[in-house]
């Protein structure tokens, strides 16, 4: 019995059937996480430009100075969100694919190696601790949320008084995208409602199920907040550093 030549299967790295261009889709993840992590690094160990009146940068809150600590602050805490990035079910599968091809997209042959095994050997079993990630995450979230509502609060002659800068707006509009990226969460979507089979025949099941709810319908959109607020903590950064470094002036609107 014959075979037709489109079903015979195709092997070895890059092997495929596909005629669109699917390098498309892995090539932006390249540039754009390469582009931050470069930003990212730089503006850690830069140790400056990070304070200007009452904005702080993302990148050093909590600020952490203590006087045995010689190096950049960021050093101290900026583990957190980048293990909760770097752990992130989405993120997982855009950095898999796009930096280890692994494989490079749905239905195209990846380099063969040593048997699978998964995320069960280091460093990848890491994985795993994505949810004490999130528990730490939303530690931060709230100290975010401190620094943009200080951020509406300007010292002056006459005391400190409620005014809106274009500082105030980055601040602000980085939380609400920060927020929605870690309430879009699956691990949060998960500790919510997702390991309860009967909502009616556990305590409070009522809110539970109205928060799983909003919880799932956040989690629907968490690729666009995931890239979103990628953009929008690098972005309040580097306004951060632009005033305080004078090589702009923060425009007060209020």
């Amino acid at each position: 019995m014959s075979e037709s030549k489109s079903a015979i299967a195709r092997t070895g790295f890059g092997a495929t059937m596909r005629r669109d261009a699917w390098w498309l889709e892995p090539l932006p993840v390249v540039l754009i996480l390469g582009a931050f992590t470069v930003y990212a690094t730089w503006r850690t160990f830069e140790n400056g430009y990070y304070e200007f009146g009452p904005y702080r940068s993302p990148f050093y809150s909590p600020l952490i100075k203590p006087r045995w600590w010689p190096l950049s602050p960021a050093i101290l805490i900026l583990w957190a969100p980048l293990g909760f990035r770097a752990t992130c079910y989405y993120y997982r599968k855009a950095y898999y694919r796009s930096f280890f091809l692994d494989p490079p997209a749905c239905a195209v042959g990846e380099s063969p190696g040593a048997s699978y095994r998964g995320e069960t050997r280091f460093p990848f079993i890491l994985q795993n601790l994505h949810r004490y990630f999130l528990y730490v995450a939303i530690i931060f979230l709230v100290i975010l949320w401190y620094d943009a509502i200080t951020a509406f609060w300007f010292d002056s002659a006459m005391g400190r008084h409620f005014g809106i800068g274009v500082g105030s707006l980055v601040l602000l509009a980085n939380i609400v995208l920060l927020t929605g990226y870690t309430l879009s969460c699956h691990s949060l979507r998960h500790i919510v409602g997702g390991n309860v089979d009967c909502f009616s025949c556990v305590a409070a099941g009522g809110p539970r199920h109205s928060a799983w709810k909003g919880v799932s319908f956040l989690n629907e959109h968490h690729m666009l907040f995931a890239w979103l607020s990628l953009f929008s903590v690098g972005l309040a950064d580097l306004y951060i550093r632009l005033v305080a470094s004078r090589v702009i002036t923060d425009l007060r609107l209020l």
